[in-house]
């Protein structure tokens, strides 16, 4: 079976580089627009070469050099954004890239990767960013480019590792206290970025998903905060043989019970 070939651009971003190695994992021919093959990053030089190693091609580019978007895409079949909150209302030169390479592609998935952008219900600065999503919706369907719109929800590794505090992200596991929004009881979905970039790939040559929005929501991941923080606590009891000895130490360390009494 002759597999799609692949643009990724945003490829080396947090959601990006789980979704190039998901492309190249289904064994799809893989490409990655990036600025600079070579970069003084030695983290993204690093990421780079992984590429390279597994078979990615690197294409010079950039969004706003239109030239060079234009000749990438039509070396493609499927194109998927994953670029940052910063770039998302430039993804119009993605689709104006698209038109002027004669719109040969079979798919465009543009950088949703969230919530639904028309089920939300929230203030600004978030509402201005869900706002442009919705345009960028609105001039891929009047464009008539085919799409599938990728609502995977919340990416696991940005709020579990601080047990869903929004004020400690980055943080890891709270030690005594954490931050809960509103009663901690509404429901969220959290999905782990490398499931989330196996759905995505999964659906570029999935007919079902032709100009429709893909959720991501299963149902063992749906969970409220509250009972995110009953799992962690749950998670945090130690097993033997750290619990034999902690209950040691806090008798020795914590209530001093090896010298607190006079030998009669």
């Amino acid at each position: 079976v002759k597999r799609s070939r692949v643009l990724v651009i945003g490829g080396t971003g947090h959601i990006g580089k789980h979704i190039v190695a998901a492309s190249v994992r289904h064994g799809h021919p893989t490409s990655v627009l990036v600025r600079d093959a070579a970069p003084a990053d030695l983290a993204k030089a690093q990421l780079l070469k992984s590429f390279i190693d597994s078979g990615v091609a690197l294409i010079k580019g950039d969004l706003f050099d239109h030239d060079s978007l234009v000749n990438a895409i039509k070396d493609a079949d499927v194109v998927i954004s994953a670029v940052g909150t910063r770039q998302l209302d430039e993804q119009r030169r993605i689709v104006m890239a698209i038109k002027e390479a004669g719109n040969v592609i079979k798919r465009f998935l543009p950088s949703e990767f969230g919530s639904d952008p028309e089920r939300v219900h929230t203030v600004d600065p978030a509402a201005t960013l869900y706002a442009g999503k919705v345009s960028l919706r609105r001039l891929i369907e009047a464009e008539g480019i085919p799409h599938t719109y990728v609502c995977c929800n919340g990416f696991a590794e940005t709020y579990l590792l601080s047990i869903g505090d929004v004020t400690a992200v980055g943080a890891g596991p709270p030690a005594d206290k954490i931050t809960v929004l509103g009663d901690g009881d509404a429901k969220g979905v959290f999905v782990v970025e490398e499931d989330i970039a196996a759905y995505t790939v999964r659906a570029i040559d999935d007919t079902r998903t032709l100009n429709k929005i893909l959720y991501m929501r299963p149902s063992a991941n749906i969970v409220s905060h509250n009972e995110l923080i009953a799992l962690w606590e749950k998670k945090a009891e130690a097993a033997y043989p750290l619990n034999m000895m902690l209950s040691h130490s806090l008798s020795v360390f914590v209530r001093g019970d090896q010298a607190n009494f006079d030998i009669e």
